[in-house]
């Protein structure tokens, strides 16, 4: 793909979501065109958001494979954020959308012939869950599907996992820590998240590749704690939840969901370490840390 053709046109899947509309803004900020992926039922605000921005959007769903057909005329090149994780749509789930949805994107993708395709999936965390399965599945798919593809596999989102959705509460100086919180993760922020997929439309590096992201240091949820503290000037109230616990929640989990969300849980427990030094010499992107983060204002409001 040639980095100086602002000719061609990305088709975001996932347009409303928090990483999706991010990756819309960016290619907008870089004078691409770009549709956006959304539903009937989307919500109007964000769909009225995107539009503003300068986003095409076209009506679409993941589970109806002739919708695709029809959004994809004219794209050169996908984006694909799509997750069932935080939808409450009726029939969404993590089987109809993360495998099946997103392997019918694959599948139009390829018989458009698209120039690019950008999946988002995520970095290996312990054992088998029904997420992690799905998204491994689609990552092969992909693989052997003839695209041009790059799979970028980030690790903890500190938009989501530093925020009151899993019980960091920075504004009222509280969080929840799984396990003992002692093992090192690399957070990585949404945006910059959102500045891989946009800058592996046209770096050869990321053709044909799995790409691992983390942020630039890794570090414990105590030590997140501990640079919270620091920034806001208040000591924190600390709630541990023992491993145990959550191990409980996996395998008493009375749905494929619950039981990912857990194992996304233990995932914390355990650790994530991601070496980027490699691939920033191959992107030259600047990465936001957690202390950059802690200081404007930290992750979405639950």
């Amino acid at each position: 793909m040639n980095s100086t053709d602002k000719s061609l046109v990305v088709l975001v899947a996932g347009a409303t979501g928090f990483l999706g509309s991010e990756i819309c803004r960016q290619l907008i900020a870089a004078n691409r065109k770009v549709k956006g992926l959304v539903r009937d039922t989307s919500d109007a605000s964000k769909v009225t958001h995107l539009e503003k921005m300068g986003v095409i959007t076209v009506k679409g769903d993941l589970k109806d494979r002739d919708s695709l057909d029809s959004a994809l005329q004219g794209v050169n090149a996908v984006i694909s954020t799509v997750s069932s994780t935080h939808s409450r749509k009726e029939g969404d789930t993590i089987k109809t959308v993360d495998e099946d949805g997103q392997i019918n994107l694959i599948k139009a993708a390829a018989d458009v012939s698209v120039e690019r395709f950008i999946y988002v999936s995520f970095s290996e965390m312990p054992g088998q869950f029904p997420l992690q399965n799905a998204k491994r599945r689609v990552e092969r798919q992909l693989e052997n599907s003839g695209l041009n593809y790059t799979i970028l596999q980030p690790t903890y989102f500190m938009e989501v996992w530093l925020s009151p959705l899993v019980g960091f509460d920075a504004a009222n100086a509280k969080a929840t820590i799984f396990g003992e919180g002692k093992k090192k993760i690399s957070w990585i922020s949404l945006k910059d998240v959102a500045s891989f997929a946009v800058a592996s439309l046209d770096n050869a590096a990321a053709h044909n590749k799995s790409i691992l992201l983390g942020g630039p240091k890794a570090l414990s949820p105590l030590e997140v704690v501990t640079i919270f503290e620091e920034t806001k000037k208040k000591k924190f109230e600390l709630q541990f939840v023992p491993e145990q616990a959550l191990r409980a929640q996996k395998e008493g989990a009375q749905d494929p969901l619950a039981e990912s969300i857990a194992a996304l849980t233990l995932g914390v427990v355990s650790g994530s370490e991601i070496d980027m030094k490699t691939t920033l010499d191959k992107f030259k992107l600047q990465l936001c840390s957690v202390k950059e983060f802690a200081t404007r204002g930290g992750g979405v409001k639950g």
